[in-house]
């Protein structure tokens, strides 16, 4: 099994040769999960040599474009241009709700001059909060995560944890630094892969490099960073973690 970061970049990134943080999983008989279909997706899909016809799932973390903004173009691809099957979109119960009426209805519900909806274009596997999905035998469990949350309004994402062969992986997603909900998935993992904000100007709703670094050594000895900004990165090996991911890094587990 492999895990491939199409990009490792965040929802800002432009030019120095990165993408938004999507990733795609590639079993070994070729089946293909992408994490997360965000604007860049067809372009950084492309120059590592896939396309819309080579991806079968897709999991979809939160609502934000980095994260959904290539879905609309997968949707028509598939639609129009049919190469089998329709693409399963695996997702929390709280984020399907909104991703029609809030995201894709504009662009999709009237291309053919029919109301169209979601499950024209996708089939739908909803998850329930604390619930999971299951992909070439895997289990995924999903990890509602902080993100960004006000008063009126909230957009948690949901992270993943699954095993594969000897390997517990935890995939963050977006998060705030909330050891409350992540120190659990710390301990139980053999690899991490974090959410890692670097800008000068914090944002607030991102675990950021100074927060991370707080982090025990037995923990940052285990863990990757992703979903920084462009620009000089700090020097996270001597910090005690493995590294930055960079852009089509791979990982076979």
């Amino acid at each position: 099994m492999k895990l491939i970061f199409l990009g490792s970049g965040s929802a800002f990134t432009v030019g120095d040769g990165n993408y938004q943080s999507n990733m795609l999983l590639e079993s070994e008989n070729g089946k293909r999960l992408l994490i997360d279909c965000g604007t860049d997706a067809r372009f950084s899909l492309y120059e590592l040599g896939f396309s819309y016809q080579d991806i079968q799932d897709v999991y979809i973390s939160h609502l934000h474009a980095d994260h959904v903004g290539g879905l609309e173009w997968l949707a028509l691809n598939t639609k129009f241009e049919p190469s089998g099957e329709k693409v399963c979109l695996h997702l929390c119960k709280s984020v399907n709700y909104s991703l029609w009426d809030h995201v894709l209805s504009g662009g999709l519900s009237t291309i053919t001059g029919d109301v169209k909806n979601l499950s024209y274009y996708f089939k739908i596997d909803e998850i329930q909060e604390d619930g999971s999905f299951t992909w070439e035998k895997i289990k995924f469990e999903i990890i509602r995560t902080k993100h960004v949350e006000a008063q009126e309004a909230q957009m948690p994402s949901y992270g993943l944890f699954f095993k594969i062969n000897d390997q517990s992986i935890f995939i963050t997603t977006d998060t705030q630094f909330d050891l409350d909900t992540l120190q659990p998935y710390y301990e139980k993992a053999t690899i991490i892969f974090h959410d890692c904000e670097t800008s000068e100007r914090k944002s607030g709703v991102h675990a950021t490099y100074e927060e991370l670094k707080q982090l025990n050594e037995k923990t940052k000895q285990k863990m990757w960073l992703y979903h920084y900004h462009p620009g000089m990165l700090p020097d996270a090996l001597a910090d005690g973690f493995l590294g930055f991911v960079k852009k089509g890094q791979h990982f076979n587990f």
